[in-house]
């Protein structure tokens, strides 16, 4: 039997600041390579739409994800200096979501609760 899927999504959304997209744009190789040596990393990538910057990653519990948070914080306060997160959503199963609540909470995030029907490969 499989185990439980614990793996949280972090689905944040900036708004670069006008003639800052190439500045911001710069710092993707930066964050992903310290995020490359996380253990608990599923997947981690940036995808752009005009001056719209979206970081798809997903980690294996919550944990991971507060050990990446603390992994690339200063360059995520380097970011916020020339963007604004205009959205931040948590993915997960329930357990998982409420040890993030609290140490996320200044980044107004919005919580999803992963329903238990689906499936993890």
């Amino acid at each position: 039997m499989p185990s439980p899927d614990r793996v949280c999504t972090l689905v944040p959304y900036f708004e670069v600041a006008d003639g800052k997209l190439d500045d911001f744009k710069a710092m993707f190789p930066k964050f992903v390579d310290r995020t490359r040596s996380e253990p608990g990393c599923v997947h981690y990538a940036f995808s752009v739409e005009g001056a719209n910057v979206h970081c798809r990653e997903g980690y294996d519990d919550a944990a991971a994800v507060l050990a990446h948070l603390d992994n690339v914080g200063d360059l995520l306060g380097q970011a916020l200096q020339i963007a604004r997160l205009v959205r931040l959503e948590v993915h997960g199963p329930a357990a998982e979501l409420d040890k993030l609540r609290e140490p996320l909470a200044k980044l107004g995030p919005r919580f999803f609760v992963l329903d238990e029907g689906g499936i993890r490969r």
